[in-house]
């Protein structure tokens, strides 16, 4: 199972999007400072999860949401919790 995932930053509220098969062990690589894109913004919370089968579907999804119009999606999606 392949999980895309969306991360927010506790210090600035910052957003980090990717994917990986073992969430709870990608979380935590992020949290102890091993990623360098984000590092400097830890702690990290989990705020959106999705599951896919496929490696493929995951990274065209992951992809898409780090495009303009995948963010702006991800923005409209989670307008709740993001305020």
């Amino acid at each position: 199972m392949f999980v895309v995932y969306v991360i927010r930053s506790t210090l600035n509220r910052q957003l980090y999007v990717g994917f990986t098969e073992d969430f709870k062990q990608r979380l935590e690589t992020h949290n102890a400072g091993k990623v360098i894109s984000t590092k400097a913004y830890r702690p990290w919370k989990p705020i959106f999860l999705e599951c896919y089968s496929s490696k493929g579907d995951a990274l065209r999804r992951e992809l898409y949401l780090k495009t303009t119009s995948g963010k702006r999606a991800l923005k409209l999606m989670l307008r709740e919790t993001l305020d």
